[in-house]
């Protein structure tokens, strides 16, 4: 599924027009990012939460060339699906 797609999807389900649904769609993601950016957690009960993870410094090797290469420290977001997704999921193979 596209963005495209759950733009279509929200606007269909609230009667919204494709304007609005995408209006609300950005944001509710914004809203995600912008969490994310200030460190907090995000829980959606019954589906998931998202967090930060933070990657330490590292080494590692250029593949073309083999030559060794410094990756930097990083942050990174992490999604965890609740345990109401996971059985939603697997009920339904």
């Amino acid at each position: 599924m596209t963005k495209a797609d759950l733009v279509e999807r929200v606007a269909v389900e609230a009667e919204l027009t494709k304007k609005d649904a995408e209006q609300l769609v950005e944001i509710v993601l914004d809203s995600i990012i912008h969490s994310l950016n200030e460190g907090e957690k995000i829980e959606l009960r019954g589906f998931g939460s998202f967090r930060i993870r933070e990657r330490n410094s590292r080494k590692g090797r250029n593949p073309k060339t083999g030559a060794a290469v410094d990756i930097p420290a990083k942050r990174v977001a992490y999604f965890k699906p609740g345990k109401e997704l996971k059985e939603l999921i697997n009920n339904e193979s």
